[in-house]
């Protein structure tokens, strides 16, 4: 039998039926669906020190399981001593198995572990995605806390399907991002 993760399980299952009933879709090829997880962390330090590069890029390879790319500035700009084609960040695209995996580990381990946490807000973009700004990387279990020399943070985008933000938002919320009481 061939392994698949519980949250596709569960969209399979319980969320699709849920979002036919709620927003009338006549076929399932129309309810929305998750189509990738792109974690992005800009790194602007790496002007001055090229090591945050790399343990930004380990980092965040722990963080989601697959290799994390460099990112480049496209311009100069002086007053930051930057150059066209200096690394500048990191980032990791999360596409199938391995997005429902980090969308899980998410949920269910890294958000109950932030400090103070009342729930994330509930602003999307207008065209039926979500980014999750995260604050501090140690929330996430596979960072070893003593190796870290710098707290930073990061952005996680959530890049659905859905036609509307309200399509969207019902999608999350029903894969469990505990979104805050407000309702756009």
């Amino acid at each position: 039998m061939e392994y698949v993760p519980s949250l596709k399980q569960k969209y399979r299952e319980e969320i699709i039926p849920v979002l036919t009933d709620k927003f009338g879709y006549s076929t399932v090829m129309q309810v929305p669906r998750l189509k990738k997880i792109v974690i992005n962390r800009g790194v602007g330090q790496a002007i001055a020190d090229k090591k945050m590069i790399d343990t930004a890029q380990e980092e965040l390879s722990e963080i989601s399981g697959q290799k994390a790319v460099q990112t480049f500035s496209k311009k100069d700009i002086s007053n930051f001593k930057l150059r066209r084609g200096m690394p500048i960040g990191v980032k990791v695209t999360l596409r199938r198995e391995r997005m429902y995996e980090f969308l899980e580990r998410l949920i269910h381990v890294a958000i109950p572990r932030i400090r103070d946490f009342r729930g994330v807000s509930a602003k999307l973009d207008g065209r039926g995605n979500y980014t999750l700004g995260i604050t501090e990387q140690i929330i996430f279990p596979e960072i070893d806390i003593d190796k870290v020399n710098k707290i930073s943070g990061m952005d996680i985008t959530f890049v659905t399907t859905a036609d509307s933000d309200e399509e969207a938002f019902a999608l999350l919320k029903e894969f469990g991002l505990p979104f805050k009481n407000e309702k756009k």
